[in-house]
């Protein structure tokens, strides 16, 4: 049994390991992760391609399953969960922002943020999500759909979407990647803003040093490993 994680303690991985392809020709992505990430803080995770540090995000997060190991997440043991229970777990609890954006094309702005917030019971979505989207500056573009709106706008969406249900864990996984520069400072501004706002522990995958340098914390991940764990 392991031992109870401290209140203060937003997240807790335990030789956390992921293994895809198949048993007879297995890669393992992630080689026995330990974090312990305090509730409340920022924290920026660096490296390269195929470091494994989205792969520690989608598990962190619940997207996706560890092969072995113990993850803990606001308050919840993910593995005595089911997918079902993953799900159930995510909402109140986590958002999550993704490069693509992911918003679903048939659904206003408005929709995409108030939806999320129906299917987990809120009975003032729509106005939650109105209040949302004001916040990010998109109060006159609820009724657009997401190809009437710049990558900028999209990503605005998704924050709105990712925060509106209160989260107390915000991930981020290159929040920026598909903008430019000048947009892509505009959004990090809005999405430590919000962050703030909701008293959110965030964490954010990365390449950009400049924006791991805005966290409290930058982990460096290598080959499916943290080599470096340091305040920013």
């Amino acid at each position: 049994m392991s031992n109870p994680v401290p209140r203060d303690i937003a997240i807790r991985a335990r030789n956390v390991t992921l293994t895809l392809g198949t048993r007879a020709a297995p890669t393992t992505i992630l080689k026995g992760i330990d974090l312990d990430i305090v509730a409340g803080t920022s924290v920026a995770i660096l490296g390269p391609s195929g470091s494994g540090k989205s792969s520690l995000m989608a598990i962190l997060s619940g997207l996706e399953r560890a092969t072995a190991g113990e993850v803990h997440v606001a308050g919840v043991n993910y593995a005595d969960l089911d997918e079902d229970g993953l799900a159930k777990a995510r909402r109140g609890r986590v958002g999550i922002v993704l490069q693509a954006f992911h918003l679903l094309p048939t659904m206003t702005a408005l929709e995409n943020v108030a939806v999320p917030l129906e299917l987990a019971g809120a009975d003032d979505a729509f106005a939650r999500a109105a209040d949302e989207l004001k916040a990010v500056g998109l109060g006159h573009r609820t009724t657009h759909y997401p190809v009437q709106l710049s990558g900028g706008e999209q990503q605005r969406v998704a924050i709105a979407r990712a925060v509106a249900g209160a989260p107390s864990i915000l991930f981020a996984d290159e929040p920026t990647g598909n903008l430019d520069g000048a947009t892509s400072g505009t959004i990090v501004d809005l999405l430590f803003e919000r962050r703030q706002a909701a008293g959110a522990t965030l964490v954010i995958i990365t390449h950009d040093p400049a924006l791991a340098a805005r966290c409290d914390r930058v982990l460096t991940m290598r080959d499916g490993l943290i080599v470096s764990d340091s305040a920013a």
